[in-house]
């Protein structure tokens, strides 16, 4: 009889914590759509699984495209491409999670079990801190569960494919408790969608380790055709060579040398903000040989002066961005040398359809980005969209509850003064536009754009994608849905009696103006028949009308 051959795993090195890496970011992408499924609304959008997956799609090319066999280095990089490719507040909490983890294995050529589950921890307690009102019976509450499961068995055993089994264990467990713990998951009898997506992350994982076949998908593309982590190639799109601020990309690594570190101890965050103060688009790792440093800066030789005080510099690479970027758009104007001077103000918001995109623009907005319910932009959309400003001080508008977080990470990243008013809906954005004030401070016209944001009600239409039972309402798939404030409050075979029962919920005696924003889907017959309807039964209301050409909303409502 043939002896069952018994695999453990004691240590993991950086290429096999990298080939886990890539394992999680294909078993997700191959059950993406099945995620975006356990979507509690109805509402058509791509939602969780998707901002998920372009999310970890993301800190997987980072990894695949900077080999390493030092553990700790993977996890920076697995960290560096999720920050930057985050989308949606499951993407944003999914990057805190590995910013984390690469906190707690920093400087770690090899993990452990106790590395691991010091990594799964320290990124539970960073996501927390990262999430203003945690909710329970969410991802966080999965990675938690995974993360104190770790610690508890931590020194039991020391094979890691043990270790990880029993962690995903209780995540699975975890997560089949969430809708315990929140009950509209228990209304609609679906398991919480992010914590289906960690769960499908680390069971990729585990079949790394154990040789498991995944599925495959038809949809499945290779990493490096989604993203492309060269953030300056993908910025020539928009850019002017005399945007460059920092001109060169300087690359290079320090051979640590002990008779110059007794004189200048080396300290990686101390160097890290040394280096940012000079350049941006910086990253920095290290172990106990070597540091290794990416850094966009004007003077090179004042960052390479730097790092000598700490070794001898090896592998150096400089190249001139600004020759780089005329040669790529082919820049006719290679007499520019001055960079454009800044506005004192520029605000970015995000909208869907070329007339809202002009209405916001209309209203102040200096960069309007391309996307909302079915396509949330990244956090490295968001940056870029700041630095496109080219303004001292900006302010970013979300129009949307799912942008919000990684609007704040992207304020996070900026050089320049950014601030985050937390709008959730277009007329949100449309009132704190209108609330700017180009004399008021940064934080004054923060404080004020909020406080007016909040002085607008928001209805919309649309349509149910599933049945589903919900806030005690039953909603058939393809009936019309009345979202008042985002809660569903009628919903009918009929469009127009649809809006006519949200209208009569939202409208009450102290409003005066109502804005119709017209989607792409509705006619103008339709918007007719709402405005005769609202002349009629409101008569002091005064009634305007905007082409937005949104999609998934027939209209949107701004009750004021």
């Amino acid at each position: 009889m043939k002896e069952e051959v018994v695999v453990t795993l004691r240590t993991l090195d950086g290429t096999t914590f990298a080939q886990m890496v890539l394992s999680g970011a294909h078993h997700l992408t191959n059950n993406a759509q099945m995620i975006d499924s356990l979507n509690v609304f109805p509402v058509p959008d791509g939602d969780t699984g998707t901002n998920m997956n372009l999310s970890m799609t993301s800190g997987a090319n980072e990894v695949r495209e900077n080999t390493s066999n030092h553990a700790g280095e993977v996890a920076q990089f697995l960290a560096k491409g999720l920050l930057m490719g985050a989308r949606g507040n499951s993407g944003v909490i999914l990057s805190q999670l590995f910013r984390g983890f690469s906190k707690g294995v920093e400087g770690k050529k090899e993990l452990t079990v106790a590395d691991f589950a010091e990594g799964l921890n320290e990124g539970v307690a960073t996501a927390y801190k990262a999430v203003m009102k945690p909710v329970e019976g969410t991802i966080l509450t999965v990675a938690k569960d995974a993360a104190k499961k770790a610690t508890e068995i931590k020194d039991q055993t020391e094979d890691l494919i043990e270790f990880l089994n029993l962690v995903i264990t209780e995540a699975k467990a975890s997560l089949r408790r969430t809708p315990d713990l929140l009950p509209v998951l228990k209304e609609v009898g679906v398991v919480d969608s992010g914590g289906q997506g960690l769960v499908t992350i680390y069971e990729g994982f585990y079949a790394s380790l154990t040789g498991e076949e995944l599925p495959e998908s038809a949809s499945s593309v290779d990493l490096n055709d989604m993203v492309n982590a060269e953030h300056h190639k993908l910025a020539q799109d928009f850019m002017d060579t005399a945007d460059i601020e920092f001109g060169y990309c300087t690359e290079f690594m320090v051979k640590f040398e002990d008779d110059k570190l007794k004189d200048n101890p080396f300290d990686e965050q101390a160097f890290r903000n040394e280096l940012g103060e000079r350049g941006d688009s910086l990253l920095v790792v290290s172990d106990d040989e070597i540091v290794k440093v990416h850094v966009h800066a004007e003077y090179p030789g004042e960052v390479l002066t730097i790092g000598q005080r700490y070794g001898s510099l090896i592998n150096l690479k400089i190249e001139n961005m600004r020759e780089q970027h005329t040669s790529i758009v082919g820049d006719k104007k290679k007499t520019e040398k001055q960079k454009k001077e800044k506005a004192e103000f520029g605000i970015v918001t995000v909208a869907m359809g070329d007339g809202l995109k002009e209405l916001l623009e209309s209203l102040g907005a200096s960069v309007v980005i391309q996307g909302g319910q079915t396509m949330n932009p990244s956090t490295k959309d968001i940056t870029e969209a700041v630095q496109k400003a080219n303004a001292k001080n900006v302010l970013i508008l979300p129009n949307n509850k799912n942008i919000i977080m990684a609007a704040e990470q992207a304020a996070e990243l900026a050089n320049d003064n950014v601030a985050v008013v937390p709008t959730k809906t277009i007329p949100q954005g449309m009132s704190a536009l209108l609330a700017f004030h180009p004399d008021a401070s940064l934080e004054e016209n923060r404080g004020s754009m909020e406080e007016a944001s909040q002085q607008v009600k928001t209805g919309q239409v649309t349509y149910a994608v599933r049945d589903t039972q919900i806030d005690g309402m039953s909603i058939e798939k393809g009936n019309f849905m009345g979202l008042a404030e985002g809660k569903i409050v009628a919903t009918n075979k009929d469009k127009f009696e649809t809006t006519k029962e949200l209208l009569t919920s939202l409208i009450d005696e102290d409003d005066e103006i109502i804005t119709i924003l017209q989607g792409e889907e509705a006619s103008d017959e339709e918007i007719d028949q709402i405005v005769a309807f609202l002349e009629e039964k409101y008569e002091d209301i005064e009634v305007e009308v905007q082409t937005g050409n949104q999609p998934i909303y027939s209209f949107i409502f701004a009750i004021e």
